[in-house]
């Protein structure tokens, strides 16, 4: 039986998915591997759970848009001498159904249950919705 748990985060800075994507394509967003990643000043308390299948939930301009499973947590330091975590996520972004979620800081868990489900492969190729358009259509119960 799986104890996994998620992370859910605004994408601050982004309009799109493909914002995102273009983000974490920059070189300072990388490791050493090439892998994406998201520095946050605090370490998990929940790493087991997190690594045990956990993905990191993006909201953009309000709506939880997409998903991306979690590989590894690196210690890194900055220039500043200050001990930071770094999220390393898969290369793959993962659209989700549209949910709606309120503003808030930093990163949060995100039980499973809780967690917007995936889009079908099929749809995937779908035109984007305007990000208020889908957080609208999410607002009335259409997505």
């Amino acid at each position: 039986m799986s104890n996994k748990i998620h992370l859910i985060k605004l994408s601050v800075g982004t309009e799109t998915l493909d914002d995102l994507t273009a983000w974490q394509a920059r070189k300072e967003a990388q490791t050493a591997d090439g892998l994406p990643r998201h520095v946050t000043r605090m370490w998990p308390r929940r790493e087991a759970e997190l690594l045990d299948g956990g993905s990191i939930y993006w909201v953009i301009k309000g709506v939880v848009q997409a998903r991306q499973r979690i590989l590894r947590l690196d210690e890194v330091t900055r220039q500043d001498g200050i001990r930071r975590c770094a999220i390393v996520l898969a290369p793959e972004l993962l659209r989700t159904a549209p949910a709606l979620k309120r503003p808030f800081q930093g990163w949060r868990y995100l039980d499973p249950k809780d967690a917007p489900p995936d889009i079908s492969p099929g749809r995937t190729s779908d035109d984007d919705l305007p990000p208020e358009l889908s957080a609208k259509l999410a607002e009335i119960g259409v997505l």
